[in-house]
């Protein structure tokens, strides 16, 4: 495991303040009930208190105040990188906190997969970080100015970088993205490329990898959030693979939609569904050209799983409700 020091540029540049009597530690991996944290001490695998355990958890990147040996409190959060928990439940699970890059990361084999970039970038502006596209594997495209083009035409206000581990291509204007003191997280599907990503940076194994499977579909290598030290002096947070995201809310849509809500002052009527009224504006641009039929379909999808699991989320909170007042 890779070991901050108070010396890491980053250590006490953003650090919040711990309450009077504790210690200031960062959370550097979470798993089996325990989490690792940093302090200026060094590692230590410590418990949580018992209310964080039933609360709000803490995750990798989080600040927290330690007293004795427990972790008493998550202190306020900058940013974090949110999304919905797999299955019928609405639950919001932290990934990682007190980020300031978010690398959205894809593969070029094939053909880069723009809706579902379209779909971590969401993720990704709705944490509060700055996203940053990172195509893998670039070395097996035919194309790269072609595929990097076509994902830059969807990724509106975020830079794309093409890359590969194998030949190196791209990893000097990565590692120029990742200043020293700045906390970074990798996200993205199993098998495009993440862990070896963050070898590659980090310069030498910091995490498992395995070959993709014959169906092309990735493996599950990273199976808990981590922190990592670079080089360079940047943080780097690898997480695992998601097979399925479902996006914990709509914040981070309009920043990644930024095209489709500017055309939304157009339309007629205030309380337009888009879905075929008359004086639609996004409806009309995509009878003209000016919005890709895809990109549409795409925004209102996202859109309505977003809606869906605010009102998942708000019985949820009913139900707590009616549970407490009963007892």
């Amino acid at each position: 495991m890779a070991v901050l020091h108070p010396q890491v540029p980053a250590w006490g540049a953003a650090a919040p303040a711990p309450p009077s009597g504790a210690r200031l530690g960062r959370v550097v991996r979470v798993d089996r009930g325990l989490l690792t944290v940093v302090t200026a001490e060094g590692p230590a695998r410590l418990p949580p208190d018992q209310r964080l355990r039933d609360g709000a958890a803490p995750a990798v990147g989080d600040w927290v105040a330690v007293v004795g040996e427990r972790v008493a409190e998550v202190l306020p959060r900058r940013t974090a990188l949110t999304r919905t928990v797999a299955g019928r439940t609405s639950a919001a699970q932290v990934l990682a906190a007190n980020l300031d890059l978010v690398l959205v990361v894809d593969t070029l084999v094939e053909h880069a997969r723009v809706r579902r970039v379209e779909r971590f970038l969401a993720m990704a502006w709705g944490s509060g970080a700055v996203p940053l596209v990172v195509l893998t594997k670039a070395d097996a495209c035919a194309d790269v100015e072609a595929a990097v083009a076509q994902v830059a035409e969807d990724a509106v206000g975020v830079d794309v970088l093409a890359v590969s581990a194998h030949t190196g291509a791209g990893l000097a204007d990565l590692r120029a993205r990742l200043a020293p003191g700045t906390t970074c997280a990798v996200v993205g599907p199993s098998g495009v490329g993440k862990s070896t990503l963050l070898n590659a940076l980090a310069g030498h194994e910091a995490a498992t990898t395995t070959e993709v499977r014959g169906d092309g579909r990735g493996r599950h290598t990273t199976t808990a959030a981590q922190l990592h030290v670079l080089p360079g002096g940047a943080l780097l947070v690898d997480t695992p693979g998601l097979r399925e995201l479902e996006l914990a809310d709509d914040e981070g849509l309009a920043a990644a939609f930024a095209d489709v809500t500017d055309l939304l002052t157009g339309c007629r009527f205030r309380d337009c569904a888009h879905a075929g009224e008359p004086g639609c504006a996004l409806g009309a641009a995509v009878d003209d050209g000016r919005l890709d039929p895809a990109r549409y379909r795409a925004w209102r999808k996202l859109q309505a799983e977003a809606e869906r699991t605010g009102l998942r989320r708000a019985e949820r909170r009913r139900a707590r409700g009616r549970a407490q007042r009963s007892r």
